[in-house]
């Protein structure tokens, strides 16, 4: 029995130091994983931006990290949608940018914001 031996590239991106426009991180990093169309979010804040959100959230967290499904269109990676169909919002990267955007909806009414400025990218190819 002769098995297909299978080659497959993989790109993952990550966008570490990035400059907050309202909050202050000891860490702020976004990773792309391309090949499995998932986005992770690692942060950390300093004491100041953490007690800010915790006077009015018992659930803030110093430290923490999500994942979002992503997709690719028109040279531009976006979040999955997160919100309703009336308004949404979307985090966006454009390729070979440093800039973290936000896009929000609402009744067809789009906004874009810069969120961030990330002043490292590094690309890995991964090949398995």
């Amino acid at each position: 029995m002769i098995l297909p031996f299978q080659h497959s590239n993989s790109e993952i991106i990550i966008m570490s130091a990035c400059a907050d426009k309202q909050d202050e991180f000891l860490k702020n990093e976004y990773i792309l994983n391309l090949n499995e169309l998932m986005m992770t979010r690692n942060y950390i804040y300093k004491e100041k931006t953490y007690q800010k959100y915790k006077i009015t959230d018992l659930s803030v967290k110093k430290s923490n990290s999500y994942v979002r499904n992503i997709y690719e269109e028109d040279g531009k990676i976006l979040t999955h949608k997160h919100g309703y169909p009336q308004f949404y919002t979307q985090i966006f990267f454009e390729k070979g940018k440093q800039e973290v955007f936000m896009k929000t909806v609402l009744n067809h009414e789009e906004g874009i914001s810069k969120i961030s400025t990330c002043s490292k990218i590094e690309k890995f190819k991964k090949e398995s």
